[in-house]
């Protein structure tokens, strides 16, 4: 049951899937990251910066759009917090240059084995050096090679599959990808099962939360969505539905990620592509200053600009709300 004033998980798919539903019909679909170098360039710096975070970097948002926009290494972090966010951004970079581009069609495959050895490589290479993640490490085992090694269970029990093993896993694991798209049940529940069946196969030594969250947006861009940013705040909600997912329930899981793809659609795509006069849901004008319950209530009140449409839900336009926005400001003075 959903909390008080929170969407339930059903409501949330009805969203995305309209929202996403919009974005491709009224919208034109994703901008590539030539034609829209801005909306892109703010998606990489959240998602380098909340990523690594969740794997315990220190580098604090600003440091992150620092070194990535000037090169600038600022504060006095570990130079290991500077490369992996470095490294994380050099692979998230890939997966937004290559994620519009159609895919291995020749097998049907969405991605590739390859493809996953490449994000692993460009996310894990500049951290990657002595002393090696592993103490039994061999040659073998550098970014981009799948383990040659057994690990120890993970807290709470689950145990990786056998080293051996690995390759047909990953093997399957893209054969599974590829049918995302009509899968059984809610999309975001597709995705997350797939998410946590690459997690659960463990297939490097290190890195593996990194480059399978790297994966799964790869596979949301080619499938015509927004990459799903996990916050650092969230970072303990996201491991518990890791372990309910792993244990069969991946509704958790697929919320999650639903809630992040919207949020990323609502706060950078749609405000972007959808221009100072087209009509938008609330959500996509909200900010710091006016969120999207301040919005609705100046809607309802008939102080914005606003149109209701046939769902039910207000839309309002960029120079409307600019134009609210300067009607308050005068009321005040």
């Amino acid at each position: 049951m959903a909390a008080r004033g929170r969407p339930s998980r059903e409501a949330i798919y009805r969203q995305l899937d309209e929202s996403v539903d919009e974005l491709r019909s009224r919208l034109g679909g994703l901008p590539t990251p030539v034609e829209a170098e801005d909306i892109w360039g703010d998606i990489w710096f959240q998602e380098a910066h909340n990523s690594t975070a969740i794997e315990g970097n220190t580098l604090v948002l600003r440091e992150v759009e620092l070194l990535l926009r000037e090169g600038r290494a600022v504060g006095d972090k570990e130079l290991a917090d500077y490369m992996e966010v470095r490294g994380y951004a050099d692979a998230a970079q890939w997966v937004y240059q290559h994620g519009l581009a159609p895919g291995d069609r020749t097998t049907g495959e969405l991605i590739t084995i390859t493809e996953v050895r490449d994000i692993h490589r460009l996310a894990m290479g500049k951290v990657w050096a002595p002393p090696p993640p592993h103490p039994d490490a061999t040659e073998r085992e550098s970014p981009g090679s799948f383990r040659a090694h057994n690990i120890r269970p993970f807290p709470g029990g689950m145990r990786p599959p056998e080293w051996t093993h690995v390759h047909p896993l990953m093997t399957d694991w893209v054969r599974t990808a590829a049918a995302l798209s009509s899968a059984d049940g809610p999309f975001p529940e597709a995705l997350a099962e797939a998410h946590a069946a690459f997690e659960r196969i463990h297939p490097f030594l290190d890195g593996n939360g990194r480059t399978g969250r790297l994966l799964t947006n790869l596979l949301l861009i080619r499938l015509g969505y927004p990459p799903a940013i996990i916050r650092k705040a969230d970072r303990s909600r996201y491991l518990e539905s890791l372990r309910r997912a792993d244990a069969g329930d991946p509704g958790p899981l697929g919320e999650l990620l639903a809630r992040a793809v919207i949020d990323t659609l609502m706060r950078f795509v749609v405000p972007a592509v959808a221009g100072p006069t087209r009509l938008v849901p609330l959500a996509a004008l909200a900010d710091s200053q006016l969120s999207a319950r301040a919005l609705r209530a100046a809607a309802e009140r008939g102080r914005l600009r606003a149109h209701r449409d046939d769902r039910g839900r207000w839309r309002s336009s960029r120079r409307w709300v600019d134009e609210y926005r300067a009607s308050r400001y005068r009321r005040k003075s």
